[in-house]
């Protein structure tokens, strides 16, 4: 079992056959929204996120940049960001909401949710629970559009993640890479080169499948740094420019000077995406906002909006020669509870000018994660790795506490925020509706207050399919159709790192690896290799495949 598993992808290679004249790429009347009129030229949609930002942080960074922001001009509502079981979302569902149009449960990615209690959504039947449901990215692809996804974090991360997979956990890092992979996404760009490899390190494979042979065998350009990127003329690329996550923006040119920025990767997706006559779809995220938050890195965090708000005008300078283009930038979720304004404010804010906030921030050069990266480990640069925080006048004793503190970090970054008098009431998400910034051709732009979910609807609309309905032509149980056809199923679990759904009947079987866009068909001793253009996913619970799959069963 684990031998046919592992070398699947050669044999698909060698053998396939293309389905195209039977997939849903074809049969648009089946995805088409109601209504909808098909347009003489392409539309592309490019979808932004900058994963657990919040207003108060952008209204930070927009003083610290001492000018207008990109997001300013296309400032059209507010989102609400709550989860389908908490007030405060995860970055799992929320992905899943702006991606799929459903409210989904703490972890899950790319699957309904198996508890629903926030006001005002409907109850869940058993069977629906964990059921994976079509994102926009699927959607496209179906169209005949060329897709990409594009992360500062590993682009299995959790919200990339939601807009190209399905899986029941978001640490499934192997199914969540195994199914980016065979869902041919023209143009991936980030970090998490990692879980497309063999090894022994937390996220390397376990399921003996190298996925960098798998991508040279689909024909991608591989490249690893700035310079192989921007220089490229592949129609299929994939960028991995660090085994985890890639630098702040902020550290980027001295710690990490050959990963290129969020902007260059958006440009360069955008150019290559472009080239297809059907238009294109294209998912960005700047992770690290996030992470900075959690932190509660006020230098990280303004970093990375800047960075990501950089990419915003690049997509916007496209969007607006082309003119057929819809532009979403968004946060999934608030993170830090972060304000201009702390206890040292309570009397003195309205006499406090903006450079009471500023001026302290921008003695900073480097994020913490960056400052500490340079720190020595007997600490004995310690006064000049805090200067690279932007702490440079330390006193006895805050020298004192920082040379015998074990929560470096988190000294430091309470130390930088206290004296440019910044708050923080968490290091986790909070629960705060979240602007919206959108873009695109008259009354096909989002506008006004929306639910998350609204925003994958929107796209759908745009791209002229239905969500819904391409839920119910992409995942369909696989054993309750196989056995209306007559045939005998089992979920083959001789290897648990490559699960094989097998239904028999006669002469006649076939073998229908996960996470993959695969068919086995053993007929007369004869095995024939088919692929599609969906994935074929598990959930613990059911084994889905979709319309195309089925289209092969004698």
């Amino acid at each position: 079992m684990k031998k046919v598993s592992r070398n699947l992808a050669v044999v698909a290679m060698a053998s396939v056959v293309t389905l195209s004249s039977i997939g849903l790429a074809v049969d648009k009347s089946d995805v088409l929204a109601k209504g909808k009129k098909e347009k003489n030229e392409p539309t592309n949609v490019i979808m932004m996120v900058m994963d657990g930002s919040s207003d108060d942080l952008v209204t930070l960074s927009r003083w610290y940049k001492g000018g207008n922001l990109a997001m300013d001009s296309i400032l059209t509502g507010g989102v609400r960001t709550y989860s389908a079981e908490s007030a405060i979302t995860d970055s799992a569902p929320a992905g899943t909401a702006l991606a799929t149009g459903n409210k989904s449960n703490d972890k899950l990615v790319g699957v309904l949710p198996s508890v629903v209690n926030s006001p005002g959504l409907k109850p869940i039947s058993k069977e629906d629970e964990l059921k994976p449901v079509a994102n926009v990215l699927e959607g496209a692809k179906q169209q005949g559009k060329a897709t990409g996804i594009i992360s500062t974090s590993e682009i299995q991360h959790a919200t990339p993640a939601g807009f190209s997979a399905h899986a029941t956990h978001r640490s499934k890092y192997g199914d969540i890479a195994e199914q980016q992979v065979y869902q041919n996404i023209d143009v991936v760009l980030g970090g998490g080169k990692e879980a497309l490899t063999l090894g022994t390190a937390k996220n390397s494979r376990t399921d003996g499948e190298d996925l960098l042979q798998v991508l040279d065998q689909k024909n991608y350009e591989f490249v690893e740094n700035r310079t192989d990127l921007l220089k490229s003329k592949s129609n299929k690329l994939w960028g991995s420019f660090a085994p985890n996550e890639l630098a702040y923006d902020m550290d980027r040119k001295k710690t990490k000077p050959t990963q290129p920025t969020l902007a260059e990767m958006t440009t360069k997706a955008i150019t290559t995406l472009n080239k297809d006559k059907d238009g294109f779809f294209l998912f960005v995220e700047g992770s690290k906002v996030d992470w900075a938050a959690h932190a509660n890195d006020t230098i990280g965090m303004i970093s990375d909006v800047l960075s990501f708000d950089d990419s915003v005008q690049a997509a916007l300078d496209f969007a607006k020669k082309d003119g057929n283009t819809m532009v979403i930038a968004v946060t999934d979720h608030g993170n830090s509870g972060i304000s201009m304004g702390n206890l040292n404010t309570n009397a003195t804010y309205p006499s406090l000018p903006v450079s009471a906030y500023i001026d302290p921030l921008k003695k900073a050069t480097m994020t913490i994660e960056g400052a500490l990266s340079q720190l020595k480990t007997d600490r004995s640069n310690l006064k000049e790795v805090a200067k690279l925080y932007g702490l440079d006048d330390l006193t006895t004793e805050e020298f004192d506490r920082l040379m015998s503190t074990e929560k470096l970090s988190a000294e430091m970054v309470k130390l930088l925020a206290n004296r440019a008098n910044i708050g923080y009431t968490t290091g986790g998400h909070t629960g705060g509706d979240v602007s919206l910034y959108a873009y695109g051709p008259a009354q096909s732009k989002p506008t006004g207050l929306v639910e998350n979910t609204d925003l994958a609807h929107s796209v759908a609309k745009f791209m002229n399919f239905d969500l819904k309905k391409l839920s119910d032509q992409l995942y369909i149980d696989a054993e309750k159709v196989f056995k209306k056809k007559g045939y005998t199923t089992k979920l083959d679990q001789t290897d648990p790192n490559n699960l094989v759904f097998v239904a028999a009947k006669g002469k006649t079987t076939y073998k229908i690896p996960v996470n993959k866009n695969i068919v086995i068909e053993q007929k007369n001793k004869k095995e024939t290799i088919k692929t599609v253009t969906t994935i074929n996913v598990y959930n613990e619970k059911a084994f889905y495949v979709s319309e195309q799959v089925l289209k092969l069963v004698k």
